[in-house]
């Protein structure tokens, strides 16, 4: 963590010598942005820490995604955004691996990338082994982190004790697979009693989430609690308490804050949710980028922060600030 603090002082001291003098630049850069999908409160959030950023800098933010989180209807926008020839690409891949060789043409077209949210490959980049290693930085909730976050609530809420499970989208997305990864790590070093069941993919289908959360609960009567890596599993899996009757007694853990969530705490439906900051991505996204097209090092990785979101501190400004755009 004190690298993650560092590598954010040292990129905030740098944003703010930039900032002074980007009226005086020649160059007008543009940044092209490309979300995991355009109509997810996270990345609307993120957008605007984008253009928060670019507005400072002087620089041509352009936002461009597929409505849905696939990397089927994502290449060919990414395709159109490096024929517009920008001089940064930030992307949130929707795929660790299918998205590789889409990105190395941008790579090809001496267009700078960065991945913001999600990464290619393992997410460790620019050094010099393998084959997904390109991008200059990835910037990002360390989601690993977020998932032990995740865990330590889910077991003060059941007492430490029971079983529990993670509701997650499918394998091969690197947020949910390493929030997952977190969970389970802290379940198993600091919870021994705690049992954590088989995971289940729900293909981000809340309906689906919903349907396993109550198979899994006929199987185990005893469960207490599961863990969302993403709010469709979650809210999905929360709809299959509820249709359970065990609103309450299992404990649901969200992953994500959109506006709608308050409801969700304050009725009961989901218990805890993990707020990222992705305005913050956003933000030292564009920093990063514009750093890097005006000479300066930028860090390989970044980190951001998380917030934890109950009803006991849903209603204060400090906490609901962090809840995303709608």
């Amino acid at each position: 963590m004190k690298k993650i603090v560092a590598a954010l002082a040292a990129l905030a001291i740098g944003a703010t010598a930039l900032i002074a003098p980007a009226q005086a630049q020649d160059k007008k850069y543009t940044i092209a942005l490309v979300p995991g999908l355009t109509t997810d409160g996270f990345y609307i959030t993120m957008r605007k820490g984008a253009q928060a950023a670019a507005d400072a800098l002087g620089v041509t933010l352009v936002f461009q995604g597929a409505p849905d989180f696939n990397p089927v209807t994502q290449v060919p926008v990414l395709d159109a955004v490096i024929a517009k020839k920008p001089d940064a690409i930030l992307i949130a891949p929707t795929d660790k691996v299918q998205l590789v060789e889409p990105l190395r043409k941008a790579n090809d077209a001496g267009i700078p990338v960065i991945t913001v949210d999600t990464f290619i490959g393992s997410g460790v980049y620019q050094t010099g082994a393998g084959d997904a290693d390109f991008p200059l930085s990835y910037i990002a909730s360390d989601n690993i982190l977020g998932g032990e976050i995740a865990a330590r609530a889910l077991a003060t809420a059941i007492g430490d004790k029971g079983k529990v499970y993670v509701s997650n989208v499918k394998p091969g997305i690197s947020t949910t697979d390493q929030r997952e990864v977190g969970f389970k790590k802290e379940m198993a070093a600091n919870h021994p009693g705690i049992t954590v069941l088989e995971t289940q993919f729900n293909d981000n289908d809340a309906n689906k989430a919903a349907s396993q959360l109550q198979a899994v609960f006929a199987r185990n009567p005893d469960l207490v609690g599961v863990f969302g890596a993403n709010l469709f599993s979650a809210l999905g899996a929360a709809n299959g308490v509820q249709q359970a009757g065990q609103t309450g007694t299992v404990k649901v853990v969200a992953f994500d804050a959109p506006t709608s969530i308050v409801d969700n705490i304050n009725t009961g439906l989901v218990d805890v949710a993990i707020a990222q900051h992705p305005a913050e991505i956003g933000y030292f996204g564009v920093v990063s980028a514009y750093a890097h097209l005006t000479g300066n090092s930028i860090p390989v990785s970044i980190g951001t922060g998380f917030t934890i979101m109950d009803k006991s501190n849903i209603a204060d400004p400090n906490i609901s600030k962090y809840l995303y755009s709608e």
